[in-house]
């Protein structure tokens, strides 16, 4: 792990330093401005993290100057396997944190967390031009070689 970085669950505190976060994390995949998600939508998410009958989960990444990263991490039955599936829904770090082994120490706490949960696979998807983060991906996962499809309702 990184020098003086924290990984840990979030707490309701971190909400204000949290939000730039996931504010640039949006930003990054064209959700701001007019295509921002709602607030609600933010405000829910959040509150979904603290709710104990809820699978969400959220990590941050704390350095001596404040957050430096997310990880948003959710687990879910499966077809294939007994145990659950995790999977990595959302992973940010600040522009200054990026080199640093943050994201990978995020990723390998994640990993760390659904060991501990019973479940035998973590996946993640992330778009084919993120080239910078695959670089990481490529070393501490395999690609799965399927294709997303969806169709929003």
């Amino acid at each position: 792990m990184p020098e003086h970085i924290l990984i840990r669950p979030a707490v309701e505190v971190d909400f204000t330093a949290w939000l730039p976060l996931w504010d640039g994390y949006n930003a990054f995949y064209g959700r701001s401005g007019a295509t921002a998600l709602p607030a609600d939508t933010t405000r829910t998410t959040w509150s979904r993290f603290h709710d104990v009958d809820e699978p969400m989960h959220a990590l941050v990444a704390e350095g001596p100057s404040g957050l430096l990263g997310l990880a948003h991490f959710l687990f879910h039955r499966s077809t294939i396997q007994l145990g659950p599936s995790c999977y990595l829904q959302d992973l940010y770090t600040t522009e200054a944190a990026r080199g640093r082994g943050v994201a990978r120490a995020l990723i390998d706490e994640v990993y760390r967390r659904a060991k501990a949960a019973g479940a035998p696979r973590v996946y993640w998807q992330t778009h084919e031009t993120n080239a910078t983060a695959m670089m990481l991906y490529d070393k501490v996962a395999e690609k799965s070689g399927f294709v997303v499809y969806r169709k929003m309702l």
